[in-house]
């Protein structure tokens, strides 16, 4: 079973050689996985880097000469992707690109893979965000009507056919609720497993950053979420 991770890097520069080490690691531990780097834009030395592992065949590169947003170079990487199973984490190392691994071994034996939908659930965090995080999951499983936790763990993995069915996907950090919610919607099988959340240790998060740049996320993810419900009720009519 081929699979495909998609890891969008916007100025990750000073992450990249320990990022890199990390996805060669999860090439190694499964034969059939390929990691794609999404150079989503970036202005620092991320290009150059990424350049000098071009020459690692399941190791791919992927240029975006303007950054489009997260859920763009996401997109973008799944789009160049081969697998089966497609998913994505993030390349700040919070989580560990071989989580992945983990992942996809719900998905080898699995008579129903094809509608599996995997991700983790993120232990370690800082008690802020844990409270955050739980009232951001109430509020959009009250909305939506179907259980929906810890929206943004990492890593998310799924069949290419829920990725195929896929329409107007968002190309901001609204994705993870996109698709998370399409594979409920869709009567997948959701399996949520443990991951081990770490401090970032190189540049800045480009959201959580503090309670005002939190603000922001909370907007834009309220009104992403009350035009998901919006098309849920056209969609019954």
């Amino acid at each position: 079973m081929h699979a495909s991770l998609v890891i969008p890097c916007y100025n990750e520069a000073k992450s990249l050689p320990m990022l890199t080490e990390r996805c060669m690691a999860a090439i190694r531990a499964d034969r059939d996985l390929e990691v794609i780097l999404v150079d989503n834009g970036s202005t620092d030395d991320s290009q150059a880097l990424m350049a000098q592992f071009a020459r690692e065949p399941r190791l791919k590169i992927v240029r975006i000469e303007v950054n489009g947003g997260y859920g763009a170079g996401i997109l973008v990487g799944l789009s160049a992707a081969q697998g089966e199973v497609l998913g994505w984490t993030h390349a700040d190392l919070q989580t560990d690109p071989l989580d992945a691994v983990t992942a996809l071994q719900f998905f080898k034996g699995a008579s129903d893979w094809r509608r599996l939908y995997v991700k983790g659930r993120r232990r370690g965090r800082p008690l802020s965000d844990e409270v955050f995080t739980a009232g951001m999951s109430a509020f959009e499983t009250i909305l939506l009507r179907t259980p929906l936790v810890d929206i943004n763990a990492q890593p998310n993995l799924f069949s290419r056919s829920l990725f195929e069915s896929w329409v107007r996907a968002p190309s901001d950090f609204s994705l993870d609720l996109f698709a998370y919610h399409s594979a409920k919607a869709a009567g997948f099988r959701v399996i949520r497993f443990p991951v081990e959340f770490r401090e970032r240790q190189h540049g800045h998060s480009h959201w959580n950053i503090d309670w005002r740049s939190k603000a922001k996320f909370i907007k834009r993810t309220l009104d992403y979420s009350l035009e998901l419900k919006r098309g849920m009720r056209r969609s019954q009519h």
